[in-house]
Parts: structure tokens; sequence; C-alpha cells
């Protein structure tokens, strides 16, 4: 290459950095403030794109509103209780589902998590409503969750008091409950396909917390036709959509409209009613990515907060020990644990509630998008923003919790022992966009919990571990943490 040649190209780069730094430059005077972005790279290389480990120090330098860059886009994140409550509960604008690159790739405009509009409000009502006659908070759901954590203690009684990692048997057993709310079937855990499902998954979830999901987020146009494990990824979870697909045309085969047996058979009945109508979204692409929002958003969170009540369990003896003796006071050791029996159970409410919290599975939510030009906090927020309300920074607002960063039960609890709620607990998230699935979550949790800690103790596999949970938290946030431990039927 000649010299005049390598001078020219060395100018346009040089014009095209200068563009862009003055292009953000502009966009940065109308945003709240933040640390200042480098070209094309914005913030990523200064460690703040990881909010939930950063949001302390940059919410002390620029305030609750605050402004970060991934490559060249801007992501205003809000922090504190009474900011995000304020922009998810108490306005409008802030209810658009913001840009997510790796979804939108995979679900292509339909489903549940990414759409926004009439497509996405027909589609939760429709999910909200079939849950909740399905039986989410109801009898019905709650015997198949119970079912399922039969299933779990005959897992855990096949240990036979050796250790065993717990990651496995719950990813498992929740999954489960997916699949009965799905398919109306369970598999068993041993199953070769199941299993691949629930890896496929896994991988999926570690791909989109680890850095290269960032950089593929700020970068996807160019991330998207480069090789890379991530090409790999999105093949797999085809296969995913493929078995969906299956059993959909197996429902169609079997349906019968005068008793549904699962999300499908609702959904292919709703379908035939809207059949011609004008508008309708009932068609069989929204079904099976809505299907697949669902496995990604229902099994790996659950499992992993359950997974978390485990490792309190065996951190804290003496509160394992104190729930144990709730659940033989309150329910025995022969009935199955039901929901009616939480009430009359409120330290161990609280100890679930203060997992929840203390874990925060989920501590940046999901991104929202500003849908007007909107004066919030003041400061103008332009139409188009991405915006992040951290979970995390509610959860631990000192303002609302004593001892925020230490796990404390008592967070929910009064002076007389009695659990009491807290506006503050927002493990899965607010407004319209809050989580269509916390019901079930909920009763999966509890339910899950009481049963196994009324078979068994759990105790480590070694020796105690020293860790602190703060740690611990940080490696469940990036994927989970393996970890073994022993059951001992209790006698």
């Amino acid at each position: 290459m000649d010299v005049p040649l390598t001078l020219y190209l060395c100018l346009c780069i040089f014009l095209c950095l200068l563009l862009t730094t003055w292009r953000m430059h502009k966009r940065r005077l109308c945003l709240p403030p933040g640390p200042c972005p480098l070209p094309l790279l914005g913030n990523m290389l200064q460690g703040s794109t990881i909010l939930y480990e950063s949001y302390h120090k940059l919410s002390k330098q620029y305030g609750p509103v605050f402004t970060i860059w991934l490559g060249s886009a801007p992501v205003v994140a809000l922090c504190g209780y009474e900011v995000v409550k304020d922009a998810l509960i108490n306005s409008q604008h802030f209810s658009t589902r913001g840009s997510m690159p790796i979804s939108e790739r995979l679900t292509q405009g339909y489903g549940l998590i990414t759409t926004n509009g009439e497509r996405w409000q027909k589609l939760r009502r429709f999910t909200v409503s079939t849950l909740r006659n399905l039986g989410m908070g109801k009898r019905s759901m709650e015997q198949r969750v119970q079912e399922e954590a039969q299933h779990l203690v005959q897992a855990i009684s096949k240990t036979g008091g050796e250790e065993f990692n717990p990651q496995i048997l719950l990813g498992r057993s929740v999954n489960n409950v997916i699949n009965l709310i799905v398919f109306g079937k369970r598999w068993d855990y041993e199953d070769e396909k199941f299993l691949k499902f629930l890896q496929i998954t896994n991988n999926l979830l570690n791909f989109i917390r680890a850095p290269l999901g960032l950089v593929y987020i700020a970068f996807q146009r160019i991330m998207r036709h480069l090789p890379g494990p991530h090409q790999k990824i999105f093949q797999d979870c085809e296969e995913v959509k493929s078995f969906i697909r299956e059993q959909m045309h197996s429902h169609r085969d079997t349906l019968d409209s005068d008793s549904p047996r699962d999300y499908i058979d609702c959904f292919l009945i709703r379908a035939k009613e809207e059949e011609g109508s004008p508008g309708g979204e009932f068609c069989e692409e929204n079904l099976v990515y809505s299907i697949f929002d669902l496995f990604m958003a229902g099994t790996e969170t659950t499992a992993n907060t359950f997974q978390f009540c485990l490792l309190v369990m065996i951190h804290f003896p003496h509160i394992q020990e104190r729930l144990q003796q709730e659940i033989d006071t309150v329910i025995g050791d022969h009935c199955s644990p039901r929901m009616e029996n939480r009430i009359q159970m409120p330290y161990t409410n609280a100890v679930v509630h203060e997992i929840q919290r203390f874990l925060d599975v989920a501590p940046m939510a999901l991104p929202h998008v500003v849908t007007h030009d909107t004066f919030f906090r003041g400061f103008i927020i332009p139409k188009g923003t991405t915006v992040f309300p951290l979970l995390c920074s509610v959860l631990s607002d000192p303002c609302h919790w004593e001892t925020p960063d230490e796990f404390n039960p008592g967070h929910f609890l009064d002076h007389k022992g009695a659990f009491y709620m807290k506006a503050a607990f927002m493990p899965f998230s607010a407004g319209k966009r809050i989580c269509p699935g916390e019901g079930l979550a909920r009763m999966e949790i509890f339910l899950f919990l009481t049963t196994v800690l009324q078979k068994f103790t759990f105790r480590t596999a070694n020796h105690p571990c020293t860790l602190n949970l703060g740690t611990l938290r940080r490696a469940f946030r990036k994927g989970g943490l393996s970890f073994c431990l022993k059951a001992s039927p209790r006698t």
C-alpha cells in the first residue's frame, strides 16, 4: 500500500471518529449526565456498562438518573425506589419495551417479551388470564407444583445422603412446571431430549450475561454476520422452536375445544374463535415464540432462586432449623405444604421474601424505552431513548431497608413477629411490564422449599462455606453457582 493511500485511509478514519464524537457530544447535551463515552465504544472499556455493579459509584457522582453508552447508543439508568416507582408506576411514558437485539433475533417480532403495542397487549392479557384459568393461584395449579415437588423429593432421596449438585435437580423440577403449563405433561429427569433443551436454555442465558452478549448488543449489525460461539447458540435455539412446533401440531390433531389441557390448547381455541377477524394476533408464530419466551423467563430465574434458598439453609443452619420448626408446627410431617399455610408461617414467608430481595436475580430488569420526549426528575429524556430501571437499586435502597447489604429476614417482620410487605419489594419489576408469571414463581419457591425442608436437613458437602453471601450472590447473577451439598432425611 503506497503512502498517499495510507494517509487517505487514516484521514477517513480520523474524520469518521471526529464526526461520531461530535454527534455523541451533541446527543449528550440532551441527556442526563454520565461518564464521558469514547467514540464508537461508549463506556464499554470503563466498566460502567455492568450497571448492577457500578450504579452505586455512578449514582453518587451523577445522581439517581444518569446516562451511560453501549457503543454509540445511550442508555438512561434509574436508581432507587422513588425514581423507579415514578417511572414504572406513576408515568405512562416508560411502559414500552426497549430494544433487545438477542431476543429480537430469536423471536423475530413475535411473542411476549420483545413486542409492543396491540400485539403485546393481546398476548399478555391472554397469557395472564390463561395462567389464571389453568389454576395459577388456585388449587389445580397448586396440585401440579406439589406433584413436581414430590418428584424432587424422590430424586433427592436417591442420592442416599451422598453429596449432589442441586443446580441439576432444581433446573429440571422448575422446568417441568413450565412443561405442565405449556404442554400438559412432564418429562423424566433423565430424558435426553429434556436435558438437551435445558442445556440450550442455559447456554443462551449465559451468553446474554457474558461479555460477548454485551458486545453483541452494542454491535448487533456487525455481530450478526461474524462467526463465533454465539452463532452456535442461535442455531441450537432453532431446535427448541422446532420441538415447540411439533408439540403444537400434535395438540391441534387431538384438540378438544370443550376441555383445554394446557396453554397450547387455550391458544389454539382462541385462534379458532378469531379466525378471519381483522387484526388477529393468535397465529402460529405468536404461539411458538410466546412459549419460547415462557421457557426463557420461567425456568432459570426460579431455579436459581430456589438454589440460593438451599445455599442460605446451609450457610445459616439456625435459619433452616427455625423454618423446620415452623413447618412442623403448622403443616406437620405427613401433609403436603399448601399455599394457604403461608399465612400461618410468618418467618418462612419472611425468609422467602428476603431471599428474593437479597439475591435480586434480575438486577437490571429488562430495557424500557420512552415513547415521547419526557420531562423526568429535572431532565428531558428524548423520545426513543433506552431506559433501565435498576431493580437492584430498589431492593437495596437504604431508605427502605434497614440493612440492605445483609441477609436479614427481619426486613419483612414487624415488632410482633408478623409478616408485612414493603412497597420497595420489586423483584418482578412493576407497572404494566411486571412479570406475568409472578404468582407462579412465588408459588413454586414457597412450595418447593417447604416440601424439601419438611423431608430433609441440608448441610455442606465437606466444610463450612467461608464466602459471604454477597460474594455468592455475584456468582448467581452471572449465571448461577455450582456447589454440592448433602441431604439427610428427617426422622
